[in-house]
């Protein structure tokens, strides 16, 4: 079941909001009600579906997205093919489910066009997720990949190594900032992101995998990865038995 639709014009657009989807039609529609509602609309929406059988490509043609449904290799093939069919300054990541915190945030992030890359704050369950600097990155994402926006001429030829299955996004993204020049964090959440995905049902495949990108990319000593590894441990092992402890310490960490 192979469907396409492009829009007839096509010069550059501000946004290319790629989604990944794969039998979510209810988390689908979440994320493009976020979109219908943003107060900026210089951007395109494109929809990678890896060939749902629960209505999605019916309801896709109800949109105005550029979509594709097909089987794909996971979900970071998947985003590899979003990026290969964006056209806009800019790409963000939003999956089936996870939606804009606001409706005024694309216009909020047009503010800082021109930078290679913006990130920013994150909502997830009602909780706020602060960013961390990006200078930080050694100790794992430090803000949802939903809140992070690539400027697409800096990505260039970079893909998602599929060789990973959790944690692509994170070496996707050390390597994108080792190619940038500037970067803007803004101070508001940039996205409202879906739990229960498979980057949080298998933890520790995806902090093995982190583990192994750090030693892939040096980007620090074996020691201080091994620390990494034990730290991320630990706070997955608090939030799991002490959620509330666990959400406190976020939130004096943001104060």
């Amino acid at each position: 079941h192979l469907y396409r639709r492009y829009q007839e014009e096509q010069l550059s657009v501000l946004f290319s909001i790629i989604t990944v989807t794969c039998n979510h039609l209810d988390g689908l529609k979440r994320t493009h009600e976020s979109l219908r509602v943003q107060n900026c609309v210089d951007y395109e929406w494109i929809v990678i579906d890896g060939a749902s059988s629960d209505g999605t490509p019916e309801y896709l043609k109800t949109t105005n997205a550029v979509w594709l449904s097909e089987p794909d290799r996971g979900i970071y093939d998947a985003m590899n093919k979003g990026i290969k069919r964006a056209r806009g300054e800019y790409v963000i990541f939003m999956n089936a489910g996870d939606a804009f915190a606001a409706p005024d945030v694309m216009e909020k992030l047009a503010q800082h066009a021109g930078v290679d890359f913006i990130y920013g704050d994150a909502l997830e369950s009602g909780a706020y997720k602060s960013a961390r600097s990006h200078t930080k990155h050694a100790c794992g994402m430090f803000t949802h990949h939903q809140a992070m926006i690539y400027r697409r001429a800096a990505i260039g030829d970079l893909r998602y190594d599929t060789n990973y299955k959790i944690a692509a996004d994170y070496k996707f993204t050390i390597e994108f900032l080792r190619r940038t020049k500037t970067t803007s964090c803004v101070a508001y959440p940039v996205c409202d992101f879906e739990p229960g995905g498979i980057s949080q049902k298998k933890t520790g495949l995806g902090r093995k995998e982190q583990f192994a990108i750090r030693r892939e990319l040096s980007v620090c000593s074996r020691g201080k990865n091994v620390k990494i590894y034990a730290a991320q441990a630990i706070a997955m092992a608090l939030r799991r038995t002490m959620p509330l402890l666990y959400w406190w310490v976020k939130k004096i960490n943001r104060d």
